[in-house]
């Protein structure tokens, strides 16, 4: 038996001393229970934890274990889920304190999968209103503390803020987030763990609140690739309650996800994108690009035929225009005691035309074309995942957005991963990402499974 607690193990390793009988899923349950009780007075990862409905869960799954009758390789493994996932009966406040008795009426497709595999949901996390911003604040329903830095409040990320923050603390050994624009992506780097975002259609978005449509993308965020990878197998493949998924094939990462990436075309920052970066963001970036040299890999240069920011601004051309089409009777009331930073962020889609919608989405058809010319023979592309390390939250500016790096991968349709990469001066983690083709979530998790069995950055953890 492992002599790690149960909330200092990665979900895969805590699955496997369940399986084993090592571990009892009551026993777990409660040290993720009583770790929360600890910490989230602080760290305000949880908008509601459900631990009556938890305990009862786990009793439920030892005797099934004991008895002969797991339902699954997860079964009794706790898991946290963005308060943008419909669960029936409980409270779904989309992040909005006007939805704080919101009581869902079904639930998510996703949860449902995870459940079937006899996982035990611990609760809610908070998210950015609306799931429409960078940084992880939220001024009505409060904001989740950035374990990394005790003494002074950093941005945790957004929008599937407290999500970050409760695998990074040790409150849940993974949850779900959602990933519009780098929402899975943007926590994953400031808290210091992993995060897929997966292609459009992947997992199915039934049950989840709606910010943009053709953009959201629900994903894993866990402490390993190896975990992320576990998970997403979980959540994938086709259901009829979203059109999206249908008629994709189902891809197993886990046969090749220790394949290695001996052989690989793995694209380096162009240079004109570089200076978007912190000097220590990119020391940890081209560390991390001779890591996978290193292992194998053939580094090369990519000539990309639009910059960075064109791309994030049309991404966030259709975010707002869709958001506000769902939201609108919220954000053109003012009297609803709205996030007074969110509220102009989805009150820009009230003045976006039906021509710049559709010339949105006609341009985002032309830079996948584009984009895929210019990838011809390479594997995947490697960038940082944030411009800088987690910033103090009174320093943020709120009309500007964190985004750059990763609204690139939402608006070409784009699979990815954000993992550890370092640390700078101050003790904050940095992150790399790693992008690939539609649907290729596989070999993204291979490239950063490979990139993480050859470092340690993954093992550290926040201050006590």
């Amino acid at each position: 038996m492992s002599q790690l607690h149960p909330t200092q193990l990665p979900a895969h390793q805590l699955a496997a001393e369940i399986a084993a009988k090592r571990l009892s899923p009551v026993d777990v349950v409660e040290a993720f229970l009583e770790r929360i009780a600890e910490k989230e007075p602080k760290l305000h990862a949880f908008v509601e934890v459900y631990a009556d409905d938890a305990r009862l869960a786990a009793q439920s799954a030892e005797r099934a274990i004991v008895s002969g009758h797991a339902v699954g390789p997860l079964h009794g493994v706790p898991v946290a889920l963005k308060d943008l996932i419909e669960f029936e009966g409980k409270v779904t406040t989309g992040g909005c304190e006007v939805w704080r008795n919101r009581v869902s009426k079904c639930t998510a497709t996703l949860a449902r999968r995870m459940i079937a595999q006899g996982m035990i949901v611990l609760g809610k996390t908070h998210t950015v209103e609306f799931a429409m911003g960078g940084w992880g604040t939220n001024t009505r329903l409060g904001t989740p503390w950035n374990p990394w830095d005790p003494n002074r409040a950093r941005t945790p990320g957004g929008s599937s803020s407290g999500s970050g923050v409760a695998v990074a603390a040790g409150l849940a050994p993974w949850a779900i987030g959602t990933d519009t624009g780098g929402s899975v992506r943007l926590p994953a780097s400031w808290c210091g763990i992993t995060g897929l975002k997966t292609t459009a259609g992947r997992i199915s978005n039934f049950g989840v609140l709606p910010l943009s449509p053709t953009l959201d993308t629900p994903g894993p965020m866990a402490r390993t690739v190896e975990d992320a990878a576990l998970l997403y197998t979980v959540l994938q493949g086709p259901d009829p309650l979203d059109p999206r998924t249908r008629g994709l094939p189902y891809t197993d990462p886990m046969p090749q996800l220790k394949r290695g990436v001996k052989g690989l075309r793995l694209a380096r920052l162009p240079e004109s994108e570089r200076a978007f970066a912190s000097a220590e963001v990119l020391a940890a970036y081209d560390a991390s690009v001779e890591v996978l040299a290193q292992l194998g890999a053939e580094i090369v240069d990519i000539q990309l035929p639009f910059g960075f920011a064109d791309v994030a601004e049309l991404n966030l051309r259709i975010m707002a225009a869709e958001g506000y089409a769902i939201l609108h009777e919220l954000i053109d009331d003012e009297n609803a005691p709205l996030d007074p930073h969110v509220r102009p962020r989805l009150a820009a889609g009230r003045n976006i035309s039906a021509k710049d919608y559709l010339e949105a989405l006609h341009k985002r058809n032309e830079r996948k074309q584009q984009f895929a010319a210019a990838f011809d023979g390479i594997d995947a592309l490697l960038t940082p995942t944030t411009m800088t390390t987690a910033l103090p939250i009174d320093e943020v500016d709120q009309t500007k957005a964190p985004a750059h790096f990763t609204r690139f991968a939402n608006f070409l349709d784009l699979t990815g991963v954000a993992l550890p990469n370092g640390f700078d001066s101050q003790g904050l983690p940095t992150s790399l990402q790693i992008l690939c083709r539609s649907y290729d979530e596989a070999l993204a998790l291979r490239i950063a499974w490979a990139y993480q069995n050859a470092t340690d950055w993954h093992l550290r953890r926040p201050p006590e």
